[in-house]
């Protein structure tokens, strides 16, 4: 009986908890106020998060593109030293 006394406090406090859970969301799905706050809260979260994103791919396509140019005159410079370490021309 003493393992299962433990186990009956801790399922009366999640039940507990769930109760006062639900009464939260009732009360908040009763006010459409709330409600309409929370939307607008969502959506500006949700547009502020869509232009970063938006910025981000932007600067991860300047990002490609300084590498590739960079990777092209990394190559082009390595030609040119081992023409001049090898006495050829570039």
């Amino acid at each position: 009986m003493s393992e299962i006394n433990p186990a009956l406090r801790r399922l009366q406090a999640a039940v507990t908890r769930l109760e006062k859970a639900l009464d939260q969301h009732a009360l908040k799905a009763a006010d459409p106020g709330v409600m309409r706050a929370e939307v607008n809260a969502m959506t500006a979260d949700r547009a502020r998060l869509a232009e970063a994103l938006d910025q981000s791919l932007a600067r991860e396509q300047d990002l490609k593109k300084l590498a590739e140019e960079a990777s092209e005159a990394l190559g082009a410079a390595i030609a040119e030293v081992r023409a001049a370490i090898g006495g050829q021309e570039v």
